[in-house]
């Protein structure tokens, strides 16, 4: 499967809390639900159900999976939370069981436990077919797939705000990874909607 990281971005990098003031405040973040009037449902909407259109499976951190978990499961009977529900959901966590992760939410996986959760995620990646496993959210889980060279494309909506901090996909480390841009389309709020992959040189 394709590893495809699906974030609302400021533009110094920020993904932390774009959905509203009590998602994340970590660190004393303060901006939570920033990306809200900034969304266009016909350019962004469009881009997420094409998004969603060729994604296999879901994959999330433990952060963002309780989220996800607490709301999807209670919105049955629209469309988009039946196909929420239905798909397929892998989350990564030491803490949570897998008793209890299949129970919450169902069709959800758990990879990591006591074993090396990046392992299993990479090797998840290569079984199966060219399908997406899509992962939103989930800042410190992005991070560490992009450290370790498992993103097979970035779908970024990049928003008209600086947020001057925050917790961001990007590693630290002082590398250079090139992208090749894909696809670009300006949302009439100013977001511009970008799909980028790894360039084929810098590909191993």
């Amino acid at each position: 499967m394709r590893i495809i990281l699906s974030d609302f971005m400021s533009l110094d990098g920020v993904v932390q809390a774009p959905g509203g003031k009590e998602e994340d405040a970590d660190d004393a973040f303060q901006h939570g639900g920033w990306s809200a009037p900034f969304f266009d449902p016909d350019s962004m909407g469009t881009a997420i159900g094409e998004v969603m259109g060729r994604t296999e499976a879901l994959l999330f951190g433990r952060r963002t999976w309780d989220g996800m978990a607490a709301a999807w499961p209670g919105r049955a009977g629209d469309p988009y939370a039946d196909q929420m529900n239905a798909i397929p959901k892998y989350v990564v966590s030491r803490t949570l069981s897998a008793e209890e992760a299949s129970s919450r939410w169902n069709n959800t996986t758990l990879l990591g436990g006591d074993d090396d959760a990046i392992e299993a995620v990479r090797s998840l990646r290569t079984s199966g077919g060219d399908g997406g496993l899509q992962v939103w959210g989930s800042a410190s889980l992005a991070r560490q797939l992009v450290e370790n060279d498992l993103v097979d494309e970035y779908q970024l909506m990049i928003e008209p705000i600086l947020l001057g901090g925050g917790k961001t996909i990007f590693p630290p480390d002082r590398r250079a990874r090139q992208l090749e841009l894909v696809s670009v389309t300006q949302a009439k709020t100013g977001v511009l909607v970008c799909a980028y992959r790894p360039a084929p040189e810098a590909v191993a």
